[in-house]
């Protein structure tokens, strides 16, 4: 019996006491901040922070504002969870809160008000230029205090100068706030005057004050500075001193970096509105200029030439040296580099060439807005920002023969006849749905673009296939930009002009009225020239359309008839009664409100040239001629030899002129011409041939001179040609295809020696009209094609 109790003792003493290790067993282990057995708990509150705690918070009388939640973290760093804080203000006269929600006012919240209103939904306003602090709590602790600053209506916010006196002319740099947060000074506090609420004296920045009236160097710092005004007119007050720190934001960061304390670096060349703002509303400040180049200069390495031989296929570096007005030498700003005849050798971003086939081009590198030198619309010509600026060109010759497609075509047939010169027989006619009325190539090659009036065709010129019928675009195909992603066509009807994007499906990208005529792009692919009858249209991807026409500025006094472009591409010359010629760069004209500095813009002036009349005109490559012809009163050729200017666009309202000299303007002898139907000069500048319409039999040709006058004189045409009607080169420029009346045939005009000669067999497309008559080959377009292939 006593064995029995005692087991019964033993087992009633040891099974509760196995189940209570078995549940500690489970429980999480207690781990203390400090390591020991005593203190706070990892995973407890420890710190309540608010935000923003360098800045603040800026609200105008009236205004409803929201706190920062406040982050919990334990004594780790770890954040910790709290469903309630309770918010706080030292002063509900001047911050009150919303001690639930954390929703601010600047002024004093109702409460209690009756009538159904609930607490904290109207602000009332006090009236009381202060600050408060306000603090959130939960759980026994307390987070650390943010200021709210109170102040009237901030109407605007004007950039400029740091501030030299704070009583009477303050600024950010004034304001104790902006003391209290510096970060790159020894400064924090400030000695205030109680009547103004700033600092007695200035806050010294490491970096120089931002001039707004000057541009800055890249690389360069200025401290940047704002005034804050209420009100306006006489009742406008500066309050400068009562908004609490401003912060600086650039709308178009590769311009310009802004630390947190306004200390702003130059990056890129442009201009960019700067906005200045509190920490709940920002507001447009003012502007801050990077210097835009003054000078590009294009060299090629090992040499001092400007000219140089780069063979097929060979990579040719090119050197640019770019600096600005203060002789900054210049990186990374996103030049162009363009070629005049991108078909045969091509510029690239990386600053070289490299030849796919025999010829000539001129290399010149471009600053061109808005890939570079941006600028606001009403900042574009001040200090330079927003214009572009041209290097001095390198001219790049590639020796050796190439092969050629030929297409030959005629307004009034609907066949396109191409020839492949490997093999020198003609191809299978191609039939278009409609008589084309023009025929552009693009520069890759491989699309043809012909105008009609019911339907835009396109020919896929690798299988001599049509590939496209747009006919929402009638009319005639004026040009294809140099990147081959717009199409310009005029409709005559609808009295249209439109700039199709090729690329892709192919969309309407833009339109305006008129008729044009002609049309030119510059080699960037950025603007394009449109002569349209009593109107020149320029269109830019940086502004836009602008018509110029009688009766407006800038004036047109000469109705212009063609269009070539400048070599470097800083303007255009216009055929016409008088040749004339237009700058890139506008005329400026500068005005201040309210501290801030706005332009106005005379886009593409007058360059100053008065020529003798031309009906077509073209630019040599070598950038020294510009040749014209004319058929009133008699056939003529005009030489203009120029004087392009380069670099920056002139400051102010000034705009670029051009010296163009008439060097040779000589009839043209044994013709008789109704219309000039083109002037071609080889890309090598070497000679240039005038095709017409009329008798003559012959083809004129043209060799300028590099210095002065050249020697016009002309080719017997073999056969019975009657006159070259239409015309292009080879492009390595050893043969000139002609297109010829009388016996309807593409003559080869080809180089032997140190000239040209009409020896060949013609070709016979054998084009035929609707009713089957012999027709004119007058539309020719042509691609280069290696030799061996």
């Amino acid at each position: 019996m006593r064995r029995f109790v005692t087991l019964v003792f033993l087992l009633l003493v040891t099974i509760p006491f196995g189940i209570s290790v078995s549940g500690c067993g489970k429980k999480s282990a207690i781990t203390f901040c400090n390591g020991s057995d005593s203190g706070p708990l990892v995973g407890q509150l420890a710190s309540i922070t608010l935000q923003p705690q360098i800045t603040g918070i800026s609200l105008n009388f009236a205004q409803i504002g929201q706190s920062q939640a406040p982050s919990a973290k334990d004594c780790h760093g770890d954040s910790v969870s709290v469903t309630k804080y309770t918010y706080g203000t030292t002063d509900m006269t001047i911050a009150d809160i919303n001690p639930a929600t954390g929703a601010l006012c600047g002024g004093t919240w109702n409460r209690n008000t009756g009538g159904g209103i609930p607490d904290f939904t109207t602000c009332n306003p006090t009236n009381k230029t202060g600050t408060a602090y306000i603090t959130a709590s939960a759980i026994g602790g307390s987070s650390n205090p943010i200021p709210v600053f109170v102040h009237p209506v901030v109407t605007s916010v004007v950039l400029g100068p740091l501030s030299q006196d704070c009583a009477r002319d303050p600024a950010s740099n004034c304001s104790p706030a902006a003391a209290s947060t510096s970060t790159t000074t020894n400064v924090t506090s400030c000695a205030v005057n109680p009547a103004t609420g700033c600092c007695t004296a200035p806050i010294i920045s490491p970096a120089p004050s931002y001039n707004p009236n000057s541009c800055q160097s890249q690389g360069t710092s200025g401290q940047l500075a704002a005034r804050v005004f209420s009100g306006a007119g006489t009742t406008q007050i500066n309050i400068s001193c009562n908004v609490g720190h401003l912060s600086f934001t650039a709308q178009s960061a590769p311009i310009v970096t802004i630390d947190p304390n306004g200390i702003a670096t130059a990056q890129a060349p442009g201009s960019t509105i700067i906005n200045a703002g509190t920490s709940i509303a920002g507001s447009s400040a003012g502007f801050f200029s990077t210097c835009p180049p003054a000078r590009i200069v294009l060299s090629v390495p090992n040499t001092t030439s400007t000219s140089v031989s780069v063979n097929q296929n060979f990579v040719q570096p090119i050197t640019a040296t770019v600096t600005d007005q203060n002789n900054t030498v210049l990186t990374d700003i996103g030049l162009q580099y363009v070629s005049t005849t991108p078909t045969t050798i091509s510029a690239t971003t990386a600053a070289s060439v490299t030849p796919a086939f025999p010829g000539a081009a001129s290399i010149t590198a471009v600053c061109q807005p808005p890939a570079c030198n941006p600028s606001p619309f009403n900042q574009i010509g001040l200090f330079g920002n927003g214009k572009p600026v041209v290097s001095n060109a390198i001219q790049v010759t590639t020796p050796g023969t190439n092969s050629t497609f030929l297409y030959i075509g005629s307004t009034k047939s609907r066949y396109i006849v191409p020839v492949d010169f490997t093999t020198g027989t003609l191809g299978t006619p191609v039939q278009l749905p409609f008589i084309p009325n023009s025929m552009v190539i693009s520069n890759d090659g491989t699309s043809i673009y012909l105008g009609s009036s019911t339907e835009l065709m396109v020919l896929n010129a690798i299988n001599n296939t049509l590939s496209k019928e747009v006919v929402a675009l009638q009319g005639t195909v004026l040009a294809v930009s140099p990147d081959n992603n717009t199409v310009v066509i005029s409709d005559p009807v609808r009295q249209i002009v439109y700039l199709y994007a090729a690329s892709g499906s192919g969309t309407l990208a833009t339109e305006y009225g008129g008729v044009g005529t002609h049309a030119e792009f510059t080699p960037d692919s950025q603007t394009v020239y449109i002569t349209a009858g009593n109107q020149l249209l320029v269109h830019s991807t940086f502004t836009g359309w602008t018509s110029i026409s009688q009766g407006t500025l800038p004036s047109l006094n000469v109705s212009p008839s063609d269009v070539a472009v400048t070599v470097p591409s800083v303007g255009a010359f216009f055929a016409g009664a008088t040749t004339t010629a237009r700058g890139s760069c506008p005329l400026t004209t500068t005005s201040s409100t309210n501290g801030q500095t706005t332009t106005t813009n005379v886009f593409y002036p007058d360059a100053g040239v008065t020529a003798p009349q031309t009906d077509r005109i073209a630019a040599t490559n070598d950038g020294l001629h510009m040749l014209g012809a004319t058929v009133t009163p008699v056939p003529t050729l005009v030489d203009l030899h120029l004087g392009i200017p380069v670099g920056a666009c002139p400051n102010g309202n000034a705009g670029l002129t051009f010296s163009a000299s008439p060097v040779f303007d000589a009839p043209i002898s044994g013709i008789t011409a109704s219309s000039i139907t083109g002037v071609t000069p080889a890309s090598d500048s070497s000679i240039a041939f005038i095709t017409y319409t009329g008798t003559g039999g012959v083809l004129p040709t043209y060799i300028p001179a590099p210095n002065g006058g050249g020697k016009l004189g002309s080719l017997k045409l073999s056969g019975s040609a009657i006159a070259p009607v239409s015309g292009v080169f080879s492009t390595d420029n050893l043969t000139f295809y002609v297109g010829t009346s009388g016996d309807n045939r593409v003559h080869l005009i080809t180089k032997s020696g140190s000239g040209f000669s009409d020896t060949q067999t013609p070709l016979s497309p054998t084009l035929i009209d609707n009713n089957g008559n012999p027709v004119a080959p007058d539309l020719l377009s042509q691609r280069p094609r290696k030799t061996l292939q």
